[in-house]
């Protein structure tokens, strides 16, 4: 069985073409920077590797360009559409309505697009990918993973907001929780790692979009993002954690409308509105040339990770390990050296030696007098979607 594997971002789009439950990988890659005019794309098999730099507008051109490719005569990996027996599709924003993997249908559709205004940089995007593949793959089964399942688990004392009562109970307006097929498949590598299922662990996503989640015994039981996936972290776009009553502020002071504030927040803030760019490798060479933004921008952003760091060994009662994981997580050493900076109170002390990798499996950068094992997890998000694909059409 194959299985296509698209995971849409806010500005990428990550593919794989697994054989399925051989879980052999066909071919990947990823269109990045999606919106710019230099984006790229690249396309990788065991015989060819692809890469294009031209303007792509949005996440369906991105596509177009991925279906073509898949196509081609000479360097593509399937002879028709209808090799593709399954598209799975990661989904950001399930609210009320999923909790697990769902096959795609028009009622389904419809529920994702009214979640738009919840995650507004993701469902719409993924949304236009499902509609884009069921065209250009239209005997394929099309499948949703949704990234809140994973934390339904999490205890009514931690998704429900201090409002009242009504706006859970009638408007099921509450935390939910993202990046979940990331949190699951790097908890539960590490958990085999540690060797013990009743375990205390931190996982760390970072790319564009940023997370943390308490994982306890296996189990999601709290998260950094909530109703939607624009609070807690700083992020490439957006803001992170602020105070509530600066949007009334922004408001009434600069005669903003509610869509101008979200627009604010949700693709003009987070690094870019502190430095002027979003794109992280950019900020740490602008930091190293003395440009004071981009330093202060770093700090602040490790600082943030390191509350949510202690909040959470704190409702654990100890911790494990922490984990970091995604394009940020795994590629950024010096990421990496800020945020387990001076956290030897907690037991977490990193070996800056072993730390100084990119690594492509699971690698341990502890100190030898670490208590906390201080993990680097390179994320599959493709995989655990093919895998949870393949699940909902056994008999």
């Amino acid at each position: 069985m194959q299985v296509l594997v698209l995971n849409s971002g806010s500005s990428s789009l990550k593919f794989q073409l697994f054989s399925m439950p051989e879980e052999t990988i066909l071919c990947s890659g990823i269109v990045e920077r999606i919106g710019f005019k230099d984006a790229k794309f690249k396309f990788n098999t065991e015989k060819d590797s692809i890469e294009v730099v031209q303007a792509i507008p949005n996440h369906k051109v991105g596509l177009e360009l991925l279906s073509k490719q898949l196509l081609n005569k000479d360097t593509g990996i399937i002879k028709s559409a209808d090799d593709i027996d399954i598209v799975g599709h990661r989904v950001v924003h399930g609210g009320k309505h999923f909790s697990n993997t769902t096959e795609i249908t028009e009622t389904v559709k419809s529920k994702i697009k009214a979640l738009s205004s919840l995650a507004p940089l993701h469902n719409p995007p993924n949304l236009e990918g499902i509609e884009v593949a069921e065209a250009i793959f239209p005997n394929a089964k099309q499948v949703a993973v949704f990234d809140t399942a994973f934390h339904q688990s999490i205890p009514e004392h931690a998704y429900k907001y201090a409002i009242p009562n009504e706006y859970l109970e009638e408007h099921s307006i509450r935390l939910y929780g993202f990046h979940g097929t990331s949190h699951k498949y790097v908890s539960e590598k590490t958990i085999e790692y540690l060797g013990k299922q009743n375990s205390k662990i931190i996982t760390i996503h970072l790319g564009n979009g940023c997370s943390m989640t308490a994982v306890k015994n296996g189990q999601s039981i709290d998260h950094t993002l909530g109703f939607s996936p624009v609070n807690g972290l700083i992020m490439g776009t957006r803001s992170g954690d602020i105070d509530p009553s600066i949007i009334f502020h922004m408001a009434e002071r600069f005669k903003l409308s509610l869509s101008e504030i979200n627009t604010i927040l949700q693709k003009k803030s987070g690094m870019l509105g502190l430095t002027g760019h979003s794109d992280l490798r950019e900020i740490e060479t602008k930091a190293e040339t003395g440009d004071k933004n981009s330093q202060l921008a770093l700090f602040m952003n490790a600082y943030r990770i390191k509350k949510y760091i202690g909040s959470y060994a704190a409702i654990m009662n100890g911790l494990d390990a922490i984990v970091f994981t995604a394009g940020i997580g795994e590629n950024s050493i010096k990421t990496r050296e800020r945020v387990c900076a001076e956290l030897d109170y907690l037991g977490i002390v990193l070996d800056k030696e072993k730390n100084n990798i990119r690594p492509n499996k699971l690698a341990d950068v502890s100190a030898a007098s670490s208590k906390v094992k201080v993990l680097i997890i390179p994320t599959n998000e493709e995989l655990e979607i093919a895998k949870q694909s393949i699940a909902l059409f056994k008999d």
